[in-house]
C-alpha cells in the first residue's frame, strides 16, 4: 500500500482546526487520515465553487457543524485550505473566498 499523503495546512487552517472541540477534532483527524490513504471521507461534498477537485469534509457533533475544505487531487500532498465551524445553513462567502484564495496560491506555487 502507498504511503499516506503528507498534509499541508494552508494559512491559519491548522490553528482553526486545533480550535475545534475535542470530539470534532478527533473526527477531523480520522477523516483526514482516510483522505491521506486514498479514501473518501464519510461525509463530504464537492466544492467546485472554490476550485476544481476541492472537497469539503462535513463533521457534526453535539457542539455544532464543522467543515474542512481540502484538495487532494495533486500527487504529492493533501492541502487543507480552510477549517471552520459552520454557523448558518449556507457556507459564508467569506469562508468560500478564503478557501478559494488559498487554492489559487497552491496552484501558483505548483506552477504550470
Amino acid at each position: 500500500m502507498a504511503d499516506p499523503k503528507p498534509i499541508e495546512f494552508r494559512g491559519g487552517s491548522l490553528d482553526d482546526l486545533r480550535a475545534f472541540p475535542l470530539t470534532a477534532r478527533r473526527e477531523a483527524g480520522h477523516q483526514l487520515d482516510q483522505v491521506q490513504n486514498g479514501h473518501n471521507p464519510d461525509d463530504w461534498k464537492p466544492m467546485s465553487s472554490v476550485g476544481q477537485g476541492v472537497k469539503e469534509i462535513r463533521i457534526r457533533d453535539v457542539t455544532g457543524a464543522f467543515r474542512i475544505i481540502y484538495v487532494a487531487k495533486f500527487a504529492d500532498v493533501l492541502y487543507v485550505l480552510h477549517c471552520f465551524q459552520k454557523k448558518t445553513e449556507k457556507t459564508s462567502k467569506a469562508d468560500l473566498d478564503l478557501a478559494a484564495k488559498r487554492y489559487r496560491d497552491v496552484l501558483k506555487e505548483l506552477g504550470p
